[in-house]
């Protein structure tokens, strides 16, 4: 079964156990920041429950997690989301599942200081159409207000859609939140395949069509989940929601958001709770790569080859990218910056290098801005664009700012010679060949 205990079931040697009795007040978040980017950490009491976290906060654990690779993620995502596959529809497992009484059950985290309370992460939320013609999903971010309610972050994409159809209507959207999926679902939600185009189909193509989902209450489709909230979006109402530390880390501002009312809990038997840390590597691979791979297929239609992709980790994995191409012509760094800004409108700073760069490593690429790049003729500035409404600097009100694109290609005009790195011509065997006899 493609649900989340299959996968950590791969991952048992890549996976450390908290015993002790954790706190779900800071010490939680702190243990899953002192290991980010590393191992799973699978709590087996927090505060009662079990729980796991960081379960794709490596590139690599999230390529495995799809059957993906470093050379064709992008294409895999891509097609998944243009080519989406109905996956196989069942019962709803009832009996795999127990009645929790209200929200205060679950071990849900506060984060870090100055945090307006204690939220979900990791929660994909399944609305249902006003209508009831179609189902969308997506994660966002979940503030608990009481037992029962709580406020969502909704940012003006599909779900936002909804409810202001809702509103329009007068009527409420039926939602089941899934928590604790497998990490191919997780990914199919952030991505952004057509409107009406179901995310579960998405994941079902990402997983080679092996994903089995439920029919749920109120006609909902769900996927495979340890614990499913079930209720619905007043679209009628909305309260303050935040401050919450993003995926910038900084604080984002308080907005007038929506409620979700929950009017029952199914958790399965010895159920794990997932939790995802704000601004670590988990949020920003679940976030980033599907935007990678968009901006990948843009910059395929304006430059003949395109190398790696990053939404660098100093960029928060959403606002900084950094493109390797092999350029053929001046002006095609530019193309590729343009192409970028298209692509992921979020975006704020774009660095377009030659293949010879790689773009893991931000030393190589500030090497070539160092001696490929000449502000006065390299670096494109745009202002009063469509900008993230999680960075500080712009106007998070209306999500507006300015964009930076640097060029950091070689000029076509002078000899490529000027621009090679030098090299010794010893290879690194033969440097530790010749030392394990020569050192005392």
């Amino acid at each position: 079964m493609m649900d989340l205990r299959s996968f950590l079931s791969e991952f048992e040697a890549e996976t450390i156990r908290i015993k002790a009795r954790v706190s779900t007040e800071y010490m939680a978040a702190a243990i899953l920041k002192r290991f980010d980017g590393g191992p799973i950490v699978m709590f087996e009491d927090l505060e009662g429950f079990r729980a796991v976290g960081n379960v794709v906060g490596s590139r690599e654990r999230l390529y495995k997690a799809f059957n993906a690779s470093e050379s064709n993620y992008h294409r895999k995502i891509m097609d998944a989301v243009s080519s989406p596959s109905p996956p196989k529809l069942e019962e709803f497992p009832w009996e795999e599942y127990v009645v929790l009484g209200g929200l205060n059950k679950l071990p849900v985290l506060k984060h870090y200081e100055g945090d307006g309370g204690r939220y979900i992460t990791a929660g994909i939320v399944i609305a249902m159409s006003p209508d009831g013609s179609f189902q969308n999903e997506s994660i966002h971010r979940l503030l608990i207000l009481s037992d029962r309610e709580m406020a969502i972050r909704v940012v003006p994409r599909h779900l936002y859609r909804m409810i202001m159809e809702g509103r329009r209507d007068g009527v409420p959207l039926k939602v089941a939140i899934a928590i604790g999926t497998h990490p191919a679902v997780m990914l199919a939600a952030s991505t952004s395949p057509p409107y009406k185009v179901s995310h579960l189909w998405v994941a079902n193509r990402l997983l080679e069509n092996r994903l089995r989902v439920y029919r749920f209450l109120d006609g909902l489709i769900v996927p495979p989940a340890e614990i499913i909230l079930y209720g619905e979006i007043d679209t009628a109402r909305e309260v303050d929601e935040g401050p919450f530390t993003d995926l910038t880390g900084t604080l984002d501002i308080v907005r007038k958001q929506p409620v979700v009312v929950v009017k029952s809990i199914y958790a399965r038997r010895d159920a794990i709770y997932q939790a995802l840390l704000p601004a670590g590597s988990e949020h920003m691979l679940l976030m980033g790569l599907p935007r990678e791979a968009l901006i990948k297929s843009y910059l395929e239609r304006v430059v003949p080859e395109v190398g790696k992709v990053r939404l660098t980790r100093g960029g928060c994995g959403w606002l900084h990218v950094v493109a390797s191409i092999r350029k053929i012509r001046e002006g095609d760094g530019k193309n590729a910056i343009m192409a970028c800004f298209a692509a992921h409108p979020s975006l704020k700073m774009a660095v377009i290098v030659d293949d010879d760069i790689d773009p893991d490593d931000l030393i190589q690429v500030e090497w070539a801005l160092a001696t490929r790049f000449q502000a006065d003729k390299d670096m494109v500035v745009i202002s009063g664009a469509t900008s993230s409404s999680l960075d500080p600097s712009g106007n998070q009100e209306i999500g507006l700012g300015a964009k930076l694109g640097l060029d950091a290609t070689r000029p076509l005009n002078k000899p490529p010679e000027k621009f090679r790195r030098a090299e010794i011509p010893v290879s690194p065997a033969e440097v530790e060949e010749f030392l394990r006899g020569a050192m005392v």
